[in-house]
């Protein structure tokens, strides 16, 4: 065994031993570590923002992208969200210990299903710093230790972030082993933590393509995927153009770098003549980059040729594909052979095609007449989220603190035997 699994696997068991003290934790005491954990986080903010500031500069030395560094970068107001996600959270309600289900046996067997922790959860996430604290809250508040390896890009915002929540454990009289952080950016760190089945009981993955494809392929925990966000806006025949336009905009430009940002646009051909060169001269003083089928390219002269390849891209950048669709039919065929399963919206005035597409879009969020933006922990009232997975296996969309239970059944008897 090298030393860099030696060390994970002292983490990782550190996190199931953990898991199991903040299984047998109280609301009461889960939401008094929360309110240390904010009270910590307000003492360190400066020193956050200062690891943040040296993290985004050598970042910005390592030539990394403008949609990684909008993802690294904290500054006050990325502080303020955090705080503002782990009051949230503080006031939902525990989703540990529910009777979710409660059935009564004809010999007077009583079943019920309660809600438990998943236990012991690996996140596995690349530049976003606010995951550190978001994901951790969310663990905690579900009774679930966490174990966190984050990209090099983050490690010294990370880094102030994790020992600021272990002191907050401390605080609360918790094992700071709840929170494990892997302070080592070498490769096989990852691989380690993949191998780590006999104490993780999940590892969550948020991150590239490549990165998601890696832990997927080489995970011998389960794994559930942050997937990544080819959203669609389809602007129906009969929708009002200028709500379409503000929601397609908002979508697109608002915040590209995220994977709930609108990466392709259909248009009904009905109202293509009238509606694509509006958006697109809009689109385009936003600095959004335009790219086209022939039917959008005919009322788009200046607009760049779409190929093949772009209609599954996911660009996280001021780029858009756009292509005339000739019903919801087609829109809805596009959606599915080409999306990410991730979040696509109609704009539309007939209530049966918005019926319609949201009962047959294959994806983790649909929307009728609302931006693709919404698909967030901390919008759908998650207080925050740790992924948005666009699995059908255990969860789908934001994933919340309902979403990091499993389930067991309680079984109460009278003395039956079974004959």
């Amino acid at each position: 065994m090298t030393t860099n699994e030696s060390s994970v696997e002292i983490l990782a068991r550190g996190v199931r031993e953990a898991s199991g003290v903040l299984y047998d934790s109280s609301t009461a005491a889960k939401n008094r570590l929360l309110r240390a954990i904010m009270a910590r986080l307000r003492s360190k903010t400066a020193e956050v923002l200062a690891a943040n500031r040296e993290d985004v500069e050598g970042a910005r030395r390592e030539g990394l992208s403008g949609v990684l560094l909008d993802r690294l970068r904290l500054e006050e107001d990325g502080i303020r969200r955090m705080l503002r996600g782990v009051r949230d959270v503080i006031a939902l309600p525990d989703p540990v210990g529910r009777i979710l289900e409660t059935v009564k046996r004809p010999n007077g067997l009583k079943i019920q299903k309660m809600s438990v922790p998943l236990g012991a959860v690996g996140i596995i996430y690349e530049a976003r710093p606010n995951v550190t604290v978001d994901a951790s809250v969310l663990c905690l508040k579900s009774g679930n230790a966490v174990l966190l390896r984050g990209g090099s890009e983050a490690l010294n915002t990370n880094r102030v972030l994790a020992g600021t929540l272990r002191t907050a454990l401390e605080d609360a009289g918790l094992p700071p082993g709840s929170v494990g952080f892997i302070d080592s950016m070498d490769r096989e760190s990852v691989a380690a933590m993949l191998r780590q089945r006999e104490f993780l009981d999940v590892i969550i993955p948020r991150g590239s393509s490549q990165l998601i494809a890696y832990v997927r392929e080489n995970s011998a925990v389960p794994v559930i995927a942050h997937g990544e966000g080819n959203c669609h806006v389809f602007v129906d025949a009969s929708a009002n153009l200028r709500r379409a336009g503000e929601i397609v905009f908002n979508a697109k430009v608002q915040r590209p770098s995220v994977c709930n940002a609108a990466e392709k646009l259909l248009v009904h051909g009905k109202i293509a003549v009238k509606f694509l060169p509006q958006i697109a001269e809009r689109l385009k003083c936003a600095g959004v980059e335009l790219r086209c089928d022939p039917g959008a390219l005919a009322l788009i002269p200046d607009g760049r040729p779409a190929t093949e390849s772009d209609w599954s891209r996911e660009y996280l950048d001021l780029i858009i594909a756009i292509r005339v669709v000739g019903d919801v039919r087609e829109a809805i065929d596009h959606i599915n052979r080409y999306g990410s399963h991730h979040s696509d919206a109609i704009v539309t005035g007939s209530r049966a095609n918005g019926e319609r597409f949201l009962r047959s879009v294959d994806s983790a969020a649909v929307y009728v007449n609302a931006s693709t933006r919404f698909t967030d922990g901390f919008e759908f009232g998650l207080g925050a989220e740790i992924g948005i997975s666009t699995q059908k296996l255990h969860a789908r969309g934001p994933m919340g603190l309902a979403e990091l239970t499993s389930s067991k059944y309680i079984v109460h008897g009278t003395g039956q035997i079974r004959r």
